[in-house]
């Protein structure tokens, strides 16, 4: 089934209900916003010559367009490779060459002046709001035939690691990822507006199906990103507002919040994941916004499903192991199976840390054009995730890290995650990242980044003695290096990779990071 049926479908239910906004001004109803999506689809196929299976990207900052555009591509039976806006055009270029993309749409129209684009792809300035002109034809009146196992979106790692893969995503994988929302992680209504504050190239793009399946509101921020006085002000306008946002978005959101004595008015829900939320910044979080928290694992590869953790577990201090439960990621989602392995393979015991795999109706096809890279990745129909985790008796998965990410120190395994959650309990530690670095004596050393807390007096070996009272003297920091802030994607995540390059080769200050 091609997934732009449920956009078509809540057009037919709900025409007059309110569907895109910009800030607080309504654009368009369900309506409109089916028809300028089928409009453009029209003008895909007659003028543009995309065909079915064609590769459309999208290098664009988050926009009311962007949902058209998207539902367009679908509508038209091609497929989306939706680019980080923040990349740099060679970046971004190398990423539409690699997807063999006819046709790629920019905020403006002149991001690849100069720059090779593949034989036969056109950059195009994407279009306003206002209604294209009807094209002759009638027959996209419904989306292009295509079936659950048909590519519809193609995603680009994230490239933390080293170059960026094309994970590929289809109508079927697509559909159970959105299935799961409503049963493992939040009811979604008429009555809800999602925000996407995060890109819509990312988690928060993938959460508008469930949205455009309900009825929902659709609503991009006026400043086409993420800044949270901007975010109140919208929840408290709009109400019931829901957002998908990374760890670091939900502390900035709680220091604003302090700042102005704002106590979540208007918020249904904050949807988190891409990374770790430290039990001290959760802890936080609830004390500013109450039981509106719900947090979701998953991967490009397994996008948004993996497990997911309930706002009442999470609320729910009471209970004599929430701080276990509040630690972990939640169990496993309707559409997902999941278990630990050890190296060899083979599954290990409860409490027990091993590498994670998944199975189920949401894991990638594979990557694009990288058969090599496919075939590690999906072993007897198990997405191998590289994350390191355990399962309690309970089925509550607990991450501790990335299977590269782990230190290596005198034989001894050590965990960068559990490092940085002694050093994030520090109240005047910020943020704090823990990496290891060739040490000729023990093959690795712990090194701890520190974003201190403005007017605060921390200094290494305050914050040595405070880790020494809370966990065993081998895995603490060797060194700690002080910083204004720590570099970071687009989706919030940490980039461990620059942090090591600065120790081989620190050129310049820690905060030109």
């Amino acid at each position: 089934m091609n997934i732009a049926h449920w956009l078509l479908d809540a057009a037919q239910r709900w025409p007059q209900r309110p569907a895109l906004f910009e800030g607080s001004h309504l654009v368009a109803d369900y309506q409109a916003f089916a028809a300028q999506a089928r409009n453009r689809a029209l003008q895909l196929r007659h003028e543009l010559g995309i065909a079915p299976g064609d590769r459309v990207a999208l290098l664009m900052k988050n926009s009311c367009a962007y949902l058209e555009l998207f539902y367009a591509i679908w509508w038209s039976g091609a497929v989306a490779v939706p680019v980080n806006s923040k990349l740099h055009p060679l970046e971004a270029a190398w990423i539409v060459g690699n997807a063999g993309a006819r046709l790629v749409y920019t905020d403006a129209g002149c991001t690849f002046d100069g720059l090779a684009l593949p034989a036969g792809c056109r950059e195009l300035a994407a279009p306003g709001l206002a209604e294209p002109t009807p094209l002759p034809g009638d027959a996209l009146l419904a989306p292009h035939p295509r079936l659950d196992s048909d590519l519809a979106w193609l995603f680009y790692t994230s490239g933390t690691t080293g170059r960026s893969k094309g994970v590929m995503l289809s109508h079927g994988n697509l559909v159970a990822m959105s299935l799961c929302y409503p049963l493992d992680v939040d009811a979604a209504s008429a009555d809800d507006a999602v925000v996407y504050a995060a890109p819509m190239s990312h988690g928060a793009g993938l959460y508008n199906f469930i949205h455009v399946r309900s009825g929902a509101r659709h609503v991009v921020p006026a400043s086409r990103g993420f800044q949270a006085a901007e975010l109140f002000e919208l929840a408290q306008t709009l109400e019931r507002v829901s957002l998908f946002a990374a760890p670091t978005m939900v502390t900035r959101m709680v220091e604003q919040a302090r700042l102005q004595g704002y106590a979540g008015e208007g918020i249904k829900t904050i949807v988190y994941g891409g990374g770790p939320m430290y039990l001290a910044d959760l802890d936080q979080a609830l004390a500013v916004f109450g039981p509106r928290l719900v947090q979701i694992y998953g991967q490009g590869e397994c996008p948004m499903s993996i497990t997911a953790l309930s706002r009442e577990a999470i609320a729910d201090r009471g209970q004599a192991d929430w701080a276990a439960i509040a630690a972990s990621v939640g169990r496993a989602q309707a559409c997902a199976e999941i278990r630990v392995l050890d190296p060899a393979g083979q599954p290990v015991a409860a409490g027990e840390a091993g590498e994670i795999v998944v199975r189920g109706a949401a894991v990638m096809q594979g990557y694009w054009d990288n058969p090599q890279a496919s075939a590690a990745a999906l072993v007897d129909g198990w997405l191998h995730t590289g994350d390191i985790g355990f399962l309690d008796e309970r089925g509550y998965l607990t991450l501790t890290d990335r299977c590269k990410d782990v230190i290596i120190s005198g034989g001894s395994n050590i965990y960068p995650r559990e490092v940085e959650e002694v050093l994030i309990e520090h109240p005047e530690v910020f943020e704090a990242c823990v990496v290891g670095e060739p040490d000729a004596h023990w093959g690795e050393s712990v090194v701890a980044f520190v974003v201190p807390r403005p007017a605060g007096n921390l200094d290494a070996l305050a914050l040595n003695d405070w880790f020494l009272a809370r966990m065993a003297s081998f895995k603490k920091p060797k060194k700690y290096l002080f910083c204004t802030e720590l570099p970071k994607n687009s989706y919030g995540k940490i980039l461990k990779t620059r942090l090591r390059q600065w120790l081989k080769d620190p050129a310049g200050s820690l905060n030109d990071l």
